[in-house]
């Protein structure tokens, strides 16, 4: 069913339209991702879907009375509404419905008149029908099941909104318009704010949905997982493609590749019948006439659509010793220990990526190696030759006050001339007037890219960075991967790209919620270890319970008794997998208390700290609780 056409749509700002005769569709079932590089009017188009924004041309029609609700990246919230409140918003219709029904059922029970309460039972049907076609008697399930993928707690529903964290807030306008379940939902970069647990669960439950829908997303997994059909928004247009994104990313080569030949050869093509008619047409020859009409009679074919991403590049840095970095029994907090005892020996030409849950001390980690920070106990030791650079996720280290070219030309090179500069600046995507621009105009992607031109501009051998694909778009993640890959140094990272993390790592160090690990392999080798694991530990766990079983009634038939009944469930049936999903979502709340106790602000509201330890008692309690039930559904599942 057709429930969204989009023709021709234009809107403009200044002199170069950024949508250019947009036509698309959207049906039923539809997971569409739009992908295009930075500034092609993505967020644009989506406003425009939504009515925030009006187009200059063109037609927005939605089909069979098919709303569209676009993720919201900010909102006021009332200080009186919890966050329960705000998700249940996202259901309000059926939970009318709900109060609607017991109002009726309570009227038909009191009134005496045959005709109204007749009528009173058809409005009851009616009620009852809509109810159940909207699954609507298990609406707080949904609230639950919404709220606790997202990485919330059951301790947190009554606590004010606006006591929450920026991005738990976005995360919560997230839940709202995941249960509203619209017609079609427009979701721009909803990982936003994610740790990869959240973001796992996400996908599972949008690659679920029902509903339409249309997703702006640098996560290319996330992507891949989620979508089956891809829009391309580049220079003013759209060109669709079935499939998910690496569908999308391989078909989009070889439709290159092929109208590339084609239309090099259309090109040669003309050029050889224009030599010919310019150099016969004074002579008035028949030939020159005749090819002068098919050539305006000759369909031209387009040259084939490009998206340029940046030869990004780090130079070639001088050799190391053969260690750059070793921690030894490194433990950092503020009120908690974010980590305990780390002892981490990073060799030459390693690259080592770091993850973990929201709050659990990656960037603490990073700066506790730079020296930034002074760990609690440990210590820190650098190897021969040693030169780092330093990534802050947070931009501290580029000024926004100066100019693109000072901002990039490094401390311990001032000398280094403006030509060498701007060059340099240009293999990270940024041309033109924009070097001279002042780095607080620029976007939050050109942002970044300056700072990973100064990190090249310093031509050190060990490179720290901290989430550098963020804000960096697809093409410009591909580019920085592959110059990570050529950079003959030595690489620590935290970044929650699975992606950039699968093409780049060498080794991953992974804060799990009881300890901390150095793999060696990358994201996917990693979880497939973890997979490995945890097949085998349900494996001995069965294995284990069933041989005690069977020697208990061995014992017990030896011994001329009747054999023992077997153990009887104290929690109710629920698979092992979901269980682990539960465990992984709590272990992640229980981290990001852990962090919310390590930050000093805390401790300027007595009553803020005495809540955040009571949830995290109450966090603590609720792990053990699920461990003891997953012990249970492994025993007798």
């Amino acid at each position: 069913m057709l429930l969204l056409s989009v023709n021709n749509v234009v809107r403009q700002f200044d002199a170069a339209p950024v949508l250019d005769g947009v036509t698309f569709e959207v049906r039923a079932g539809e997971r569409i991702g739009l992908v295009g590089p930075n500034g092609a009017g993505k967020t644009t188009l989506m406003r425009i879907l939504t009515g925030q924004d009006d187009q200059d041309k063109g037609d927005v029609v939605y089909h069979a009375s098919a709303q569209a609700t676009l993720l919201e990246q900010a909102a006021e919230f009332s200080e009186s509404r919890t966050l329960l409140d705000e998700a249940k918003d996202g259901l309000a219709p059926l939970y009318a419905l709900q109060r609607e029904a017991e109002v009726v059922a309570h009227t038909i029970a009191a009134e005496t008149d045959p005709q109204v309460r007749e009528k009173l039972q058809r409005r009851y049907d009616a009620l009852q029908h809509d109810l159940h076609r909207h699954s609507a008697y298990n609406i707080d399930h949904r609230v639950d099941e919404v709220l606790l993928g997202l990485g919330f707690t059951r301790d947190q529903y009554d606590r004010p909104i606006t006591q929450f964290s920026g991005g738990q807030q976005n995360r919560v306008l997230l839940a709202r318009l995941l249960l509203a379940a619209p017609d079609v939902m427009l979701l721009d970069e909803p990982t936003n704010h994610l740790d990869i647990a959240a973001t796992e669960w996400l996908e599972e439950y949008l690659a679920h949905c029902e509903q339409a829908m249309l997703v702006v997303s640098h996560d290319r997994y996330f992507l891949d997982r989620v979508t089956n059909r891809t829009l391309e928004l580049h220079a003013g247009t759209v060109a669709d493609y079935p499939g998910n994104f690496s569908a999308y990313w391989k078909l989009k080569a070889e439709r290159a590749e092929v109208q590339g030949r084609t239309w090099e050869k259309q090109q040669a093509f003309i050029e050889k019948t224009e030599d010919f008619i310019r150099r016969n047409h004074y002579s008035n020859s028949v030939q020159a006439h005749d090819r002068e009409k098919k050539l305006a009679r000759l369909e031209r074919v387009d040259r084939p659509r490009e998206i340029v991403a940046p030869a990004m590049a780090f130079g070639k840095p001088k050799r190391t010793g053969d260690w750059v970095i070793e921690a030894t029994d490194l433990t950092k907090g503020f009120d908690r220990p974010l980590f305990t005892n780390v002892s981490l020996k990073i060799l030459r030409g390693e690259r080592v990526g770091i993850f973990g849950p929201n709050g659990c001390g990656k960037t603490t980690l990073l700066r506790t190696l730079l020296g930034e920070l002074t760990p609690d106990s440990g210590t820190v030791r650098f190897g021969t030759n040693v030169e780092i650079a330093y990534y802050d996720q947070q931009l501290s280290g580029v000024s926004p006050d100066i100019d693109v070219v000072d901002a990039v030309r490094p401390a311990n090179n001032p000398t280094m001339l403006p030509a060498a500069v701007r060059d340099l600046v240009a293999r990270f995507g940024l041309r033109g007037d924009i070097v001279f621009q002042k780095v607080a105009s620029l976007s939050g992607g050109e942002c970044s890219k300056v700072a990973l031109a100064k990190v090249a501009a310093l031509n050190a051998n060990v490179l720290i960075l901290d989430e550098p694909t963020n804000h960096l778009d697809l093409w410009s993640r591909a580019a920085l991967e592959a110059a990570l890959r050529d950079f003959e140094g030595t690489l620590l990272f935290v970044s929650h790209d699975r992606y950039f993390m699968d093409r780049v790592a060498t080794h991953i160090f992974a804060f799990e919620p009881d300890r901390w690990r150095l793999y060696a392999g990358n994201y996917t080798n990693y979880l497939d270890s973890l997979k490995r694991a945890r097949e085998e530990a349900s494996t001995t766990a069965t294995g284990e319970a069933s041989a005690e079983r069977k020697t208990r009634e061995l014992a017990a038939r030896e011994q001329n008794q009747p054999a023992p009944v077997r153990r009887k469930r104290k929690f109710p049936y629920r698979k092992v997998h979901d269980l682990e999903a539960e465990i992984a979502t709590s272990e992640a709340r229980l981290a990001e208390l852990q962090e919310e106790l390590g930050s000093p602000d805390l401790y300027r509201d007595g009553q803020r700290v005495r809540e955040v330890r009571e949830a995290f008692e109450s966090a603590q309690a609720e792990l053990a609780r699920l461990y003891e039930h997953w012990e249970e559904a492994v025993e007798l599942n």
